[in-house]
């Protein structure tokens, strides 16, 4: 794991501002530092290493190939580059190997067999840029998944590209103009989409995506080596064909397989366990296959209501893993929040980024590798939103929507206030999913849903925060987030909605959101459940060994009863939150005071101080929950704060 940065441009870039460049991404790979330029052509390249195969200079980056035809810097783990080796043996290839690191692995099986044929035979996460030097030409690449990051763009007459935003803005031609229909999307979404970034002409390279830039042209050409979209439409037209216990057997045997591989390291090796169904397995899984405890990390809360830490406590005990707990006080997360623009360099306010960040710094005291549960919702079908959308619309589709509009109206006609206060009166005859503090902001929400005219409208209401961002910016606003599968795709509800959250919420947030989170403190994270063998078998599988009768994850949840009892597994699934609500009102209340400042916002002059100052003082007088629309605001002040 490790960071690079690079530039291609007409004129040769001054090596001490390289350098500078190159050290800025020093968090990402403490052990190691190395320039390298090819003046007549403009080129030039920094990298920072995080150590993790083959410790010595051999692995060094950035790295030239045996024939010196091409130069690679890297980010992320090729975990099957021995079969890889291997494989270049069997073909004939004859190869005086310097060492046995994965760079070494890829960039040799580039030059022997070319880049698409390369990435096609590599399983692993990675982004890298390769210079050919014999055609001039410059490839940046992208993991399938999108588990390592890779901004690009021209700045002036610069092509600047790198691993995270804050190198490339210390280069002289870094113009740093904000894009303000990205902050459009950030204040729906809470994240920005790929391929936009915050900043004009600074794009995010898309998952399984190749660009590739010559010298002498400015525009560069994108296309995809892998799509998400047509191997999940593969699935859906060619099924898996065996029974309920072959299915089980066979994800297991993927699952096995694609942790037996990511157990490769000369470093320590840990896992992060929250007491869910996804790290559970995982942490199950490298237990039975290691010869001793495995290092185990949760962080616990003082809230109950957000606390896992006693369940992950116990799973630990059962497995007999040498388990790490750190309980955290609304204080100590409170001082990572001053932290977190620095961290993830543009707009991001998924709030699970903090505890995120906490369990890596414990986890980075005690190993150098840590595997997650990640990608298990999205490719088993885990979030509670799919089966809220999907009965929600069955029943909504019976109702002409002139009528649902008319019980929407009706529903708004009452503010939330008076809705909670009305409900208050009867709560002794309600169900206890009612009875909670403000119902009325669920009533409100379910009442904007009703007038949908599609599922996928019912979709994205769920998961848009601020669903009109121009009433925030002083700007028009076009939502360009456009993630509806084709008309031919025999995808049911349900799993569109999988492959929706695939191509964007994977990648944009929760992927982006761990990277950042660990590599700040120099830890890799690997992430099991995206091996692209098991995701192109989950696809196959039919949607009711993922969600049956209403049971998430059905099929891991199957698995992992062959490794723990069931009393330690079947309970309702918490997340991984923050009580943003109670905090906004106590601790943070001063931080967030000053910088929801209606003076200090109206001499920005990007954002309409109204709407914000409106939410702020009904969310304080305790009206309304307003934390989701606020946590943004605020993290996008706190982020202009640190790089205005």
């Amino acid at each position: 794991m490790c960071g690079f940065i690079g530039c291609l441009s007409a004129s040769y870039l001054d090596p001490d501002i390289l350098r500078k460049m190159t050290k800025s991404l020093f968090h990402r790979g403490p052990d190691d530092s190395g320039i390298w330029q090819e003046r007549e052509s403009g080129i030039s390249f920094g990298h920072q290493r995080l150590s993790i195969l083959d410790l010595s200079s051999a692995g060094s980056q950035p790295m030239v190939s045996s024939n010196e035809r091409f130069v690679m810097v890297y980010n992320g783990e090729i975990y099957n580059h021995q079969e890889n080796r291997n494989l270049l043996e069997e073909l004939g290839f004859k190869i005086l190997w310097r060492g046995y690191s994965d760079t070494e692995t890829l960039i040799e099986l580039i030059t022997a067999l070319g880049i698409e044929k390369a990435l096609a035979l590599s399983k692993g996460m990675f982004a890298f840029a390769l210079w050919d030097k014999q055609l001039k030409t410059l490839n940046l690449a992208r993991d399938r998944f999108g588990e390592k990051p890779l901004y690009y763009g021209w700045q002036g007459e610069s092509f600047l590209f790198g691993s995270e935003l804050k190198a490339l803005k210390i280069h002289p031609e870094f113009q740093g103009i904000l894009d303000m229909n990205s902050l459009g999307l950030f204040f729906q979404y809470n994240y920005i989409p790929a391929p936009h970034s915050v900043y004009k002409g600074i794009f995010k390279l898309e998952p399984g995506n190749i660009f590739k830039l010559s010298l002498n042209e400015r525009k560069g050409s994108l296309f995809p080596y892998w799509s998400t979209t047509e191997i999940s439409y593969h699935g859906a037209n060619n099924p898996f064909q065996g029974s309920t216990s072959e299915a089980i057997y066979e994800v297991e045997k993927c699952l096995i397989s694609s942790i037996k591989g990511q157990f490769l390291a000369d470093v320590p090796i840990g896992a992060f366990l929250s007491g869910g169904i996804d790290s559970s397995l995982i942490v199950s899984i490298m237990q039975s296959l290691s010869g001793k405890p495995i290092n185990t990390f949760t962080i616990g809360f003082e809230e109950n209501r957000f606390n896992e830490a006693p369940f992950a406590k116990k799973m630990a005990s059962y497995l007999c893993t040498h388990h790490h707990e750190l309980y955290v006080s609304s204080n100590d997360c409170i001082k990572v929040v001053p932290l977190l623009s620095e961290i993830y360099d543009e707009p991001f306010a998924d709030s699970s980024q903090i505890p995120t960040y906490l369990v890596s710094k414990m986890a980075s005291h005690s190993v150098k590798v840590s595997l997650s549960g990640d990608g298990g919702d999205e490719l088993f079908g885990g979030y509670n939103r799919y089966l809220f959308a999907n009965v929600f619309w069955n029943k909504l589709n019976y109702f002409p929507v002139s009528f649902r509009k008319l019980i929407s109206s009706f529903l708004e006609s009452s503010s939330p206030e008076r809705w909670n206060s009305m409900l208050n009166n009867f709560k002794y005859f309600l169900p206890n999913q009612w009875k909670e503090n403000n119902i009325g902001d669920k009533i409100h929400k379910a009442s904007h849903i009703l007038s949908s005219g599609s599922i996928d409208e019912v979709y994205f209401k769920l998961l848009k925060h601020w669903s009109d961002p121009s009433i925030l910016l002083n700007s028009n606003f076009i939502d360009s987030l456009n993630l509806l599968p084709g008309q031919n795709s025999k995808l049911n509800n349900i799993e569109k909605m999988m492959l929706k959250d695939l191509l964007s919420y994977l990648p944009d947030d929760i992927l982006c959101k761990v990277d950042r989170a660990s590599m700040a403190v120099s830890l890799e994270s690997r992430i099991p459940f995206l091996d692209h063998h098991l995701f192109e078998l989950s696809s196959k599988l039919p949607l009711s060994l993922k969600i049956n009768n209403g049971s998430s994850k059905w099929i891991l949840k199957e698995i992992l009863k062959k490794y723990m009892p069931l009393s330690l597994i079947d309970r309702p699934k918490m997340g991984f939150a923050l009580p943003i609500d109670q905090w906004l009102r106590g601790p943070l209340k001063d931080w967030a005071n000053s910088l929801l400042d209606k003076n200090e916002i109206l001499k920005e002059g990007i954002l309409n101080p109204l709407p914000i100052q409106k939410k702020w003082d009904e969310h304080l007088s305790g009206k309304r929950n307003w934390h989701y629309h606020l946590w943004s605001v605020l993290m996008f002040q706190n982020w202009l704060k640190t790089n205005r």
